[in-house]
Formats: C-alpha cells, structure tokens, sequence
C-alpha cells in the first residue's frame, strides 16, 4: 500500500486521499477484524479515531515506556504470519530506494544507540553514491539519556563517550562522513535537558556539510523531543523552499508513522516535498551493531504509530 504521497506540490485533497487509502486498505481491516474489532462507521476523521482508539486498546504494548521497555505479547502462529504479512503490505519491513536523483537536503531521524549509527552510515552512502544533495545533510534527535543497554551496545562496538542520543548520532557521523571535530558549534543549554539545544555542522570533504541537531521539546514539562519536534527545529535552522524535494531516511519499520509526521510538520507548512526511505539492512554499518527483533508486538505497535500520525496530519489538513 502506497503511503500518503510527499510529491512537492500535493493539495490537501489528495493528501487525504493518500490517507484513506492507506488506513481503509484490506491489510489494515484484516488486521481489526482479526484482533475482534468492527471497522468504524463514519467520515475519514471518524475512522481515524476509531482506529486510534481501538489501537490504543489492542497493539499498545508501551503503555507509556520507551519502545525498547514495551512488552512482547504471546501470539499464535497464524496471528504471527498475519502480523507480518500486513506489516509488509502497509510498508513496514521492506526498505525502498530514493525515488529522485538530487534533494535539496537529506534528513536523517535519531532513534535508540544502534540506529543512530546505521542511519548515519546509510545516509552518508546515499550522499555518496545515490542522491546528489545540493544542501545540507540534517541529522535529528535529541538530549534522551541513553540506556545501560544502549551504552553497553556501543561500547562492545568500540563507540566511546556517548552519554545521549544526540551524541551516538555525532559519533555516528564522524564514523561515516570520516570526520573529526565540527567547523561550527552552538546551542543553549538549560536548567532541564528537555530545554536545552545544540547544532555542530561538519564539512566532509566532497559532500555536502552536515548539521547535528539536538532538539528541545515542545512540550519540556511533560516530555522528551518526539521527531515532530526535531523536524520543526529544523526547519527553523534551514532556509526551506517551496517545492524543495527533501529525502527522510529512518528505519523501515518506522518508514509510516515519520514520513505522515514529516508531512504535518514539513510538507504541509513550507511546502517541500518529502521522500521517507528506511535503511536497508544489507549495507553494513562502520562498526558493528546488531540488528534489532522485530517482532509482531513491534509491528503492530508502529501500525498504531502510523494511524496516530495519519490522524494527526488529517486534523492539521482540516484546520487549513
């Protein structure tokens, strides 16, 4: 199932088009009707809130927790093979190319430890050999703490120093873009991590410069930055043309819910066109992480991610 389109350029209608396509798809209600659930009678935003809520019920397994500290339900073997076929059927488990020889900038999202190395790596082979970027590699994420799990998985791949998020992707990045120290540096640090931001920009020679960025969250008192935070700070950091083709790269299972977010905060805005690819396992990361499980509880908890994102983004579609 094709995704919400990130084409430059794409009104409102076909965007909510894209949406009740994905979300009214045959792999969506074979799911909801597998797990005991009616499809939602009603418009599109009626259906998109029964699906939230009934995700909400039956594929939340963080309940509030990080994604690695969700629980893993027990499943039969035909539920597992259900799972799985959907998950591929909506876009979770095959990564796909770039669709466009050039972008304006490349996006690369933050995530846990081992993700922040291989997407760094994934995008510095992009710019390398696949998409020509005429601005600025942007690599997102955040002041998150890493996890004892986390500081362990670098730390056996011979990655040292990094106490958050922000600073796995900066390593990542000297690893990839076979750089050393940043030309630039700046930020503000603040009473609580939630506030405080950073920016270090690195010019590797023959690609463009690349930018780390470490967010604060719209919401400091009540949370962590979330990627439509590190998206929107961003964007204010860059100066974002209509009709600018910008390539997203995160992880394939993720691929749904960020490109939708992606949509709300970027395209829809400023008018840039959005390409979300997640990184293909094949390549090899400069050191070696090890690849994540995943597994059924996970898909179907990145499928609630998506209807949530797609839910938001309609809302954000009707408001305009």
């Amino acid at each position: 199932m094709a995704l919400p389109t990130g084409a430059a350029g794409t009104t409102r209608v076909a965007l909510a088009a894209g949406i009740d396509a994905w979300v009214g798809s045959p792999p969506m209600r074979a799911l909801v009707g597998h797990f005991g659930g009616d499809w939602p009678a009603g418009d599109l935003s009626t259906v998109l809130a029964g699906l939230d809520d009934f995700s909400a019920r039956h594929w939340d397994f963080r309940a509030g927790r990080e994604r690695p500290d969700a629980r893993e339900p027990a499943f039969d073997p035909a539920t597992v093979g259900l799972v799985h076929d959907a998950a591929a059927a909506l876009g979770l488990v095959r990564p796909l190319p770039p669709t466009l020889p050039r972008y304006a900038h490349l996006l690369v999202l933050g995530g846990l430890a081992h993700a922040c190395v291989r997407r760094t790596a994934y995008a510095a082979h992009l710019a390398r050999t696949v998409a020509g970027v005429t601005g600025e590699v942007a690599v997102l994420g955040s002041f998150r703490p890493l996890s004892p799990v986390e500081s362990r998985l670098l730390a056996d791949a011979g990655v040292h120093g990094c106490a958050t998020e922000v600073d796995a992707l900066d390593a990542g990045v000297r690893l990839a873009f076979g750089v050393a120290a940043p030309s630039e540096e700046i930020g503000e640090t603040a009473d609580h991590p939630h506030r405080a931001w950073s920016a270090r920009t690195y010019r590797p020679a023959g690609l463009p410069p690349v930018r780390v960025l470490a967010a604060p969250s719209g919401e400091p008192d009540r949370r962590r930055a979330h990627t439509a935070d590190t998206q929107r700070f961003w964007a204010e950091h860059v100066r974002l043309r209509d009709g600018d083709p910008v390539l997203m790269v995160t992880a394939p299972i993720y691929v749904p819910f960020q490109h939708c977010d992606a949509l709300r905060t970027l395209a829809v805005p400023f008018g840039c066109g959005i390409d979300t690819v997640g990184v293909d396992p094949a390549l090899a990361a400069p050191v070696p992480v090890p690849e994540p499980t995943l597994t059924p509880g996970r898909y179907l908890q990145e499928i609630r991610s998506a209807v949530r994102s797609m839910r938001a983004l309609h809302a954000t579609l009707l408001a305009g």
